[in-house]
């Protein structure tokens, strides 16, 4: 039985772009939580709505105001580093943009 030799190795180069389909939701979200085991990171994306004088009443006792969960995306912990970098630089283009008069986010914070 002689063997064969192993198949020639080469290298591809490509990259990876979204399938988007018109059925797949998109979500809205305007605060995430991070939680991480020494595995992955959960994010956990969550829709605050403005609160009702009760809403107010209730975090006024319990220092908690619940938020809807809307998506929880798990990601593994080397993915992290590249997502940290795909955001500062659409952020920094962004910023750059609004300098440019575009409309949008004035920069100042939130919260």
């Amino acid at each position: 039985m002689s063997q064969q030799p192993p198949p020639e190795s080469r290298q591809i180069n490509f990259t990876i772009v979204p399938a988007d389909a018109p059925d797949v939701p998109r979500v809205y979200a305007n605060f995430c939580a991070v939680a991480n085991t020494p595995f992955d990171f959960t994010l956990t994306f969550c829709e605050v709505q403005p609160l009702s004088p009760q809403d107010v009443q209730q975090a006024e006792r319990d220092h908690v105001v619940p938020a809807p969960v809307k998506v929880k995306v798990v990601v593994p912990v080397p993915f992290i580093p590249t997502m940290i970098a795909a955001l500062q630089e659409h952020l920094r283009a962004f910023g750059e943009s609004q300098k440019q008069g575009a409309p949008g986010w004035s920069g100042d914070p939130i919260h």
